[in-house]
């Protein structure tokens, strides 16, 4: 039985909920690590640094990027996104669960380098659903969102490359769909 804790990645089309669902499943699972991203985009309202993202300027992304210090990194509609790599290396050693909540782009390259991470991709009850989300935010411009449509179109095609699916119908029933599969991920026989 290993002792390194799993390694969990959230991971879904923009607009469709993964902070949301992310947040609620830290409720329920006060145990379950947060792997707080690196951003250069800037704060949404309340958001605060540290805490939603590390907030860094492009050349102190560009740096990190640089120093190797960068689990994962993607570029996403005109801003960078990473995952700092230390953080989570160091919390699966100690043992503990750890979830990244991170675009598809980002997603895809974190499992390149770790293969036996637990892979769930969120996805919206339908398009229109996913679209309504997006317009409702009240941030992004008519530009943005169809843009943002269009990558979502594309990133429903990598859902192949996941280890599960699961619909964001109703916050809470995606947070016990999710909790069944760290559940069962903990159970599993290894080799």
């Amino acid at each position: 039985m290993s002792t390194k804790g799993l390694l969990i990645v959230l991971s879904g089309p923009s607009g469709v909920g993964k902070g949301t669902v992310c947040s609620a499943l830290r409720t329920r699972m006060p145990e379950l690590i947060y792997s707080v991203s690196a951003t250069t985009r800037q704060p949404r309202l309340g958001e605060v640094d540290g805490t939603n993202y590390f907030f860094k300027d492009r050349e102190q992304f560009l740096s990190m990027i640089e120093h190797d210090q960068l689990l994962e990194y993607a570029e996403y509609v005109g801003n960078y996104y990473g995952t700092p790599r230390d953080f989570v290396e160091e919390t699966l050693a100690k043992g503990k669960d750890i979830i990244l909540e991170i675009e598809v782009q980002g997603a895809l390259k974190v499992k390149e380098k770790f293969p036996d991470g637990i892979f769930i991709f969120l996805t919206p009850p339908s398009l229109d659903e996913l679209k309504d989300r997006i317009v409702g935010r009240g941030t992004e411009s008519q530009a943005v969102i169809d843009h943002r449509m269009s990558v979502a179109v594309d990133e429903l095609d990598l859902i192949r490359h996941y280890d599960y699916a699961v619909v964001n119908d109703e916050i809470n029933q995606a947070c016990k769909r999710i909790e069944s599969i760290i559940i069962a991920e903990h159970c599993k026989v290894r080799a």
